[in-house]
């Protein structure tokens, strides 16, 4: 997998869960090659490809990392998104979701 700049050249490395919390933690690299442990806080569709949304878990007020979830023989996992046609139509769903979670309930 190549390294994109829209996802900050991060890697999957592998899945942990902590079921204390049913947490689904990822190990994710970054491109100066520090390990952070990001929670997976949202999953959404597009065009029938379906995303998730990472958080640092020792710094949830950093911005989310967007990774497209994808199956191989009845295994997920995450790949960083390369096109940028696709990056700026997720990006802009995730942008509108978070936008109706933050607004005040009438």
């Amino acid at each position: 997998m190549s390294e994109h700049e829209h996802n900050n050249g991060e890697h999957v490395h592998g899945e942990d869960c902590d079921h204390d919390h049913e947490e689904h933690v990822f190990l994710v690299t970054d491109e100066e090659g520090k390990e952070r442990e990001m929670v997976m806080v949202y999953t959404f569709e597009s065009e029938e490809q379906v995303y998730a949304v990472l958080l640092d878990r020792n710094d949830p007020e950093a911005d989310g990392v967007i990774f497209r979830i994808e199956e191989e023989n009845g295994e997920a996992f995450l790949v960083g998104i390369e096109d940028d046609a696709e990056w700026d139509r997720v990006t802009r769903i995730y942008e509108e979701i978070a936008e109706r979670e933050n607004e005040p309930e009438a």
